[in-house]
């Protein structure tokens, strides 16, 4: 495994990212495995080298975040793992249950922290932007956490490249902990983010570690054509995925990965994360995985390099898009 300094900070990360939205009960959603079915994947990530896992206090309802801390707790050394979790979406649809007020960041920061069982969390980040909240009591509130011990370094996710460059001039004039990690949604199938927020974040030093890598699956190869969706338990009950790969052009890029991948004899997730791992400003690409050798993939394409003429065909295929995953 190879590591990385996320952004400008002395946090060194493992190039790829373990994401555990895929661990935890099958009830939140049908493809999601549970803990025993998940813990293969934490002891095989560990045994290569990863020290980096993401999870969110909305995945599976929190039961993600159980089944993430007890495995990294019992397989992992504390000190060397890079524990990250999100804040924002409700639980519910009762009154503060969910946004970036004080009190709901506050209080769901507590309850990740119980439910992780850690006194720390290492990467505490927005899971969007909250319109309804000022800025300036979002980031108080984080920086306060901070300030508490409660979290080491902040994090954000998608939203447009002004927005976020707001956040960290506000952060910098108050003296607040600003953000360190952008969390995005980039793949070859959706680039629109290197228009502003890829520039922005090399600009102001801030690690990027990409949602979505794969664009839900697509880019491993896993479906027959552009119309099937039967191919995974995961491709037939995504909304999501229909929603952000509906442009005919994407499939366009699906093949000149699949020739790629042949061509070298590698695996087609192999090829598409080398090209991401070797954007400038990618730390680790978040990998999502629900068989060991989608994991396996994900570690393999660490050590490969793509030369000119490949990149060039995979790059080749893109059309511009609309902008998606804000």
């Amino acid at each position: 495994m190879q590591y990385v300094k996320l952004g400008r900070t002395g946090l060194q990360v493992s190039r790829i990212c373990l994401g555990c939205m895929s661990y935890g009960s099958p009830k939140w959603r049908p493809w999601v495995l549970d803990e025993q079915a998940s813990r293969p994947f934490f002891q095989k990530a560990i045994e290569a080298g990863i020290n980096f896992f993401d999870t969110a206090d909305m995945y599976s309802i929190g039961v993600s975040e159980e089944v993430t801390g007890r495995a990294l707790r019992e397989l992992a050394n504390r000190d060397e793992v890079v524990i990250a979790t999100k804040v924002f979406f409700p639980f519910s649809d009762k009154p503060n249950m969910g946004g970036l007020s004080r009190k709901h960041i506050q209080q769901a920061c507590e309850a990740s922290l119980r439910r992780l069982g850690i006194e720390t969390i290492d990467l505490y980040q927005i899971h969007r932007f909250d319109p309804a909240t000022p800025a300036e009591e979002m980031l108080a509130a984080l920086d306060w956490l901070v300030q508490q011990g409660k979290v080491r370094y902040l994090g954000a996710s998608s939203m447009p490249a002004w927005q976020f460059m707001r956040c960290l001039a506000l952060s910098d004039q108050h003296g607040w902990s600003r953000f360190v990690a952008m969390q995005n949604h980039y793949n070859l199938v959706y680039r629109e983010e290197e228009r502003e927020m890829m520039p922005l974040c090399r600009n102001q030093g801030v690690g990027v570690i990409p949602w979505s890598p794969l664009a839900r699956g697509l880019l491993a190869g896993s479906r027959k054509s552009r119309e099937d969706k039967d191919s995974t338990v995961r491709a037939g009950s995504d909304p999501l995925a229909d929603f952000l790969y509906r442009d005919p052009s994407d499939w366009d890029v699906v093949e000149a990965v699949l020739a790629v991948a042949r061509d070298r004899g590698a695996a087609p997730a192999e090829v598409a994360l080398a090209w991401l791992l070797s954007r400038r400003g990618v730390a680790a690409p978040i990998i999502g995985a629900t068989k060991l050798v989608h994991l396996e993939a994900a570690i393999a394409a660490v050590d490969v390099t793509l030369d000119e003429e490949e990149v060039k065909r995979l790059e080749a295929p893109y059309r511009p898009h609309a902008v998606a995953g804000h």
